[in-house]
């Protein structure tokens, strides 16, 4: 089983967003009033990141995808779909009911690498980005019908005044018999 947690350097960026908040809510407080905009924007940052730094880790057995205390049977996911998120990983999972379960994992780009291809992986029953598993990993589809055969490609040994003459001796030698100007006669 492996454990993916969340990164605890949104939790610490998080912390000192909230820490600029207040003080900038203070400078605003005491004399200068857009200050307040400051203050909004790094409350909406530290919400944000603690967010993210708040994620339930995630599990991944051969059996299941853990999202917390959510398992998520390999079987039951019908498609992964990655967003262009990678740092932190967004990747939407469509359920064999319909449901569409949104996994947020807020590691560092190495981790979400590492977790978005193990997903991919044991997934083996889904579409992955739209492709058939099979076809996105690049395994051979069973051919349906007749098996093709494949001919052997012919490669140009001679030109073709060659070949022709080729061609012109073969001939001769199936009607005369013999190539050497020579009657058999003539040896004794």
């Amino acid at each position: 089983m492996t454990c993916y947690s969340p990164s605890r350097h949104y939790l610490s960026a998080g912390l000192v967003a909230l820490a600029f908040a207040a003080l900038s809510g203070w400078i605003a407080a005491i004399q200068w009033a857009p200050a307040y905009i400051a203050a909004v924007l790094f409350v909406a940052s530290a919400a944000i990141l603690l967010i993210l730094a708040l994620q339930p880790p995630i599990q991944i057995s051969d059996h299941h995808l853990t999202i917390g205390k959510r398992a998520i049977v390999w079987s039951d996911i019908e498609r992964v779909d990655r967003t262009s998120w990678i740092s932190p990983l967004v990747v939407y999972l469509t359920l064999a009911e319909g449901k569409r379960v949104l996994l947020v994992y807020s590691g560092d780009v190495e981790g979400g690498k590492s977790l978005l291809r193990q997903i991919r992986r044991y997934a083996r029953f889904s579409l992955i980005d739209g492709i058939p598993y099979r076809q996105f990993w690049g395994e051979l589809l069973p051919s349906v019908g007749e098996p093709k055969q494949l001919q052997s490609p012919r490669y140009r040994l001679l030109r073709p005044e060659d070949e022709a003459e080729v061609e012109r001796l073969f001939q001769r030698l199936k009607t005369v018999g013999n190539l050497d100007p020579k009657n058999s006669g003539d040896e004794k």
